[in-house]
């Protein structure tokens, strides 16, 4: 990216196209405080505004993935005994749209989002994976909707992607019971894509799986993922017309598609132009 930052929550790293982010407070299990809320889905945005990369791979450190939501987020947002009733219940609605909004970024941003998990991946941190484009893991990791064994239900898109996942009667006993569900069975399930002996192996093969797709053209990387998320949410119909119009606009073959045909005559890997930036300030 244009300006290295610093994070308090986690690191960047960026390499072949491909950018790294790794959640870093092992110690704390990666749990979501404050600060990752804030600067989660920022990078996930500078990332996407300054085509930095073509394909983005979520990683951990430490025995877990993630414990998902820090309890001091709870607490930060709790000097609210002077408003009004129903105010102070328009302020929460509002407060947990923004906490969905940190992790609908996944599905909004132009390239892939791979997640490698580790370990425990737990309550908020299932509502994270679920909203990436594909999921793989390590032999001892495991899932659990925690959420009903703290008297609540999970509200950050769990129960709304993981359906469109898994099947729902699953998902219902998994929310229900709160039950860790292991790698092999998130394998079998269809959660994961594939499973690891060990944390090094996954990183390995989750990164180059990046690199594949980053070595693609990023305008038909992006095509891809726009289409599969717009099908899973409309009718087959709605979805091929939406599909033509796509293809109307964006399908210009004397670019990408003639490179491809360049690079193959030459014998050398081809070379796409990077989509654009994005200026969120700009209006023209």
């Amino acid at each position: 990216m244009t300006s290295p930052k610093t994070y308090q929550t986690l690191s960047v790293e960026i390499n072949n196209k491909v950018a790294h982010i790794i959640l870093n407070r092992p110690d704390e299990l990666n749990s979501m405080n404050v600060d990752f809320w804030h600067e989660f889905p920022s990078v996930i945005h500078d990332i996407n505004n300054q085509s930095a990369a073509r394909a983005i791979v979520i990683s951990s450190t430490g025995k877990h993935f993630s414990a998902g939501m820090d309890l001091a987020v709870f607490s930060a947002n709790n000097n609210t005994d002077n408003i009004e009733l129903g105010r102070k219940h328009e302020q929460l609605r509002r407060l947990v749209l923004k906490l969905q909004d940190c992790f609908s970024v996944l599905e909004s941003v132009r390239m892939p989002v791979l997640m490698a998990i580790q370990g425990g991946c737990i309550g908020g941190a299932v509502d994270m994976v679920t909203a990436a484009d594909c999921r793989y893991c390590t032999s001892d990791a495991f899932f659990s909707i925690e959420e009903t064994k703290l008297g609540m239900t999970a509200d950050v898109g769990t129960l709304q992607r993981l359906p469109k996942l898994i099947s729902i009667g699953l998902v219902k006993e998994l929310a229900y019971t709160g039950r860790r569900m292991p790698a092999a069975e998130a394998k079998q399930a269809g959660l994961v894509n594939q499973v690891f002996d060990d944390h090094a192996s996954m990183l390995t093969a989750v990164i180059a799986i990046a690199e594949e797709i980053a070595s693609r053209s990023p305008l038909a990387v992006a095509g891809c993922k726009e289409m599969i998320n717009y099908a899973r949410d409309h009718s087959v119909a709605d979805s091929l017309n939406y599909m033509s119009v796509w293809q109307s606009g964006m399908f210009q073959p004397q670019n990408d598609m003639m490179e491809i045909f360049k690079a193959k005559a030459q014998n050398r890997a081809p070379e796409f132009e990077e989509l654009t930036q994005i200026d969120p300030l700009k209006i023209f």
